[in-house]
């Protein structure tokens, strides 16, 4: 009786290594819980770089304009420029090792699991980053090009404990949403990034979810909350609330993430408030080491944030 000859699911076109294609299904499950986790990539400024260690964002001037009197020359005028550069921080990387004697004993799959905390742990540390630079931003006090544009804004509690109090949080949207108009910044991509506790209390507005003032802005009973003053409402366990020193930053990120969020209640930003520098986008490998008997499993990234237009930013300080 002839040998059956076996469909190798994990060769490529029928060739090579029987496990070539599995690598695959724990790269996409990598990006996908990094997908999932992840709240500002898609929010922010983002540049890609195939080499060097920085980007260069250009930052314009306003234009101006006068009234001309009849026979005179018309002269050009002069728009001011400046230039805001972001660094790249150190590879970041979240490597797992597997034993292949461990992976033979066990009777339930890890690496799924696995999968799901290494991309969560790496779009976690974005977020924070990224966050970070915008609460920065939001309390900048130089303006990109002096005199033209203006510098990032801080909304704080009258009293303490004002943000406890749903309405009065909500008015706090209305207040920043007024500044960014104030400011020119466009109403499109206006977004509000709060911890639970916040967000959760911004559900209990009767105002911002009534049908009387909206009838499809979130649900009471699903505690769910889609916008205000135009603003997005985002929840995320990531927004800073220590004071972070360049003692507890880990090794290879910059200090430009340094500073005390104790107070942070939230941030609203603009999509041109911060940017991102890619240098390396997230990617996963795996690799048997026959030296140590496993699977080494690594994904990985190299970006930096950096603020680039401070106006854009509002932080929510408690008193």
């Amino acid at each position: 009786m002839a040998d059956t000859s076996a469909s190798r699911l994990g060769q490529v076109e029928g060739a090579g290594l029987t496990d070539d294609l599995f690598l695959k299904v724990f790269a996409g499950e990598v990006m996908t819980i990094f997908e999932a986790e992840n709240v500002t990539k898609s929010r922010v400024m983002s540049r890609s770089i195939t080499s060097g260690k920085s980007a260069q964002f250009p930052v314009m001037g306003r234009a101006s304009a006068y009234y001309h009197t009849p026979g005179n020359e018309v002269l050009g005028g002069t728009i001011k420029h400046n230039e805001k550069v972001i660094t790249i921080d150190d590879l970041l990387i979240s490597p797992v090792f597997i034993a292949e004697i461990d992976e033979a004993k066990n009777h339930y799959d890890v690496r799924g699991h696995y999968s799901t905390e290494v991309g969560r742990v790496l779009a976690q540390t974005w977020d924070k980053h990224a966050l970070q630079v915008g609460i920065l931003a939001a309390r900048t006090t130089v303006a990109n090009i002096a005199g033209e544009s203006p510098a990032g804004s801080v909304i704080t509690e009258v009293v303490a404990d004002d943000f406890t109090d749903p309405d009065k949080l909500a008015a706090s949207f209305f207040a920043a949403a007024q500044v960014m108009d104030e400011k020119n910044i466009p109403e499109a991509d206006r977004v509000a990034y709060l911890p639970p506790a916040e967000y959760y209390t911004l559900v209990q507005s009767n105002k911002v979810i009534n049908r009387d003032f909206s009838a499809s802005n979130g649900d009471f009973a699903k505690g769910k909350i889609f916008e205000v003053a135009g603003i997005e409402i985002v929840k995320t366990n990531n927004l800073p609330d220590t004071d972070v020193v360049a003692d507890t930053l880990a090794a290879g990120s910059r200090d430009s993430y340094v500073g005390d969020f104790s107070k942070t209640a939230g941030l609203i930003m603009h999509k041109s408030a911060i940017g991102t520098v890619q240098l390396m986008d997230l990617s996963t490998r795996m690799d048997y080491d026959p030296r140590r008997i496993g699977t080494q499993v690594m994904s990985k990234y190299a970006v930096g944030h950096g603020i680039l237009r401070p106006e854009g930013a509002i932080e929510l300080a408690r008193f």
